[in-house]
């Protein structure tokens, strides 16, 4: 165990503060702090645009993102089943290596647990992560009013279904490819110039009809979308209508839901479109006072019909 730890992670992920290899990392703040933590059993490991290693990064540091924080520190911990092949297990931590670079976030502490074969499926991944709040400020659902905007970052549906083609097997024509990515060097530049991003959330279980209505709920507000404006791609539309799942139920790793004032959109989108990684950003939809509580989609033929909450999981394990 030792020497594994030693060769097949410190070596692969070193930096100074990991190379302590004490209980716990070191770190010195005076600012605010965000922490979350995260677990990852998707099934299979690796799907197209992404593994297991890589969606644990991308996964904890999106999540402090929509804290409004930087990230910078990470942990791992490791439940690997006996038995599961070393070079697989290289090449998953090398792309926790190698995702952790383009974040530009540290991984400084960790544990390894190896179980007997069939108490867990191949390997499960822990994550936890820290990051320092962009200047000191909170952002939170309680500040969302009528008429605020909603932005997508990037188009949506691509992760859940580039998992279920994989895992099922399934060759539908349409090389759909996972959007599993990192949203710190798309959205932390843009809280640095403006406070006009009221709140944040990314739509990954039950997507972003599930994350919409999450939000009404808790703001009280209603909230309306323009199915027209939606950032779906022809390949998720055609995947979704041959399996029959909609688009806005299918999980995203890579494109988040932004509140922003309404004067502030405008420009919040401008500097969005401006990084390669928000080309597919747009405005969604608003917030209102009328739907409290529920989420309304304003269709293509002139309609209007209530999207409700997801209330069963088609798709367990996609992250």
């Amino acid at each position: 165990m030792h020497s594994f730890i030693r060769d097949n992670l410190i070596k692969r992920l070193s930096n100074p503060i990991l190379k302590e290899q004490t209980d716990g990392a070191f770190i010195n703040y005076k600012e605010a702090l965000a922490f979350t933590a995260d677990s990852f059993v998707v099934s299979p490991l690796f799907f197209s645009g992404g593994d297991i290693g890589k969606l644990a990064v991308c996964g904890t540091v999106n999540d402090l993102v929509m804290t409004g924080a930087e990230p910078e520190f990470l942990s791992l911990s490791l439940i690997i089943e006996e038995g599961f092949e070393k070079k697989l297990l290289n090449r998953i931590i090398d792309s926790i290596a190698a995702t952790a670079g383009k974040c530009k976030v540290q991984i400084v502490t960790g544990d390894l647990k190896v179980v007997e074969k069939g108490a867990a499926d191949k390997i499960f991944i822990n994550t936890s992560g820290i990051g320092r709040v962009v200047g000191n400020r909170k952002l939170t659902v309680k500040s969302i009013k009528p008429g605020d905007k909603i932005i997508l970052t990037g188009d949506i549906g691509r992760h859940g279904l580039a998992v279920l083609a994989k895992r099922k097997d399934l060759d539908l024509g349409l090389a759909i490819t996972s959007d599993c990515a990192a949203l710190n060097h798309l959205i932390i530049p843009v809280l640095k110039k403006t406070k006009g991003i009221k709140f944040m959330r990314d739509p990954t279980r039950g997507g972003v009809a599930t994350t919409l209505n999450e939000i009404a709920e808790s703001s009280g507000l209603g909230i309306t979308i323009d199915e027209i404006s939606l950032p779906i791609s022809p390949k998720v539309k055609a995947a979704g209508e041959l399996l029959g799942i909609d688009p806005l139920y299918i999980a995203c790793e890579g494109c988040a839901l932004l509140v922003t004032g309404a004067k502030e959109a405008s420009s919040i989108l401008a500097m969005l479109k401006h990084r390669p990684q928000g080309r597919s950003a747009r405005i969604v939809g608003e917030f209102n006072r009328e739907a409290k509580g529920r989420v309304v989609l304003e269709t293509s033929y002139n309609t209007r019909r209530i999207i409700d909450m997801l209330s069963s999981d088609p798709l367990p394990r996609i992250c």
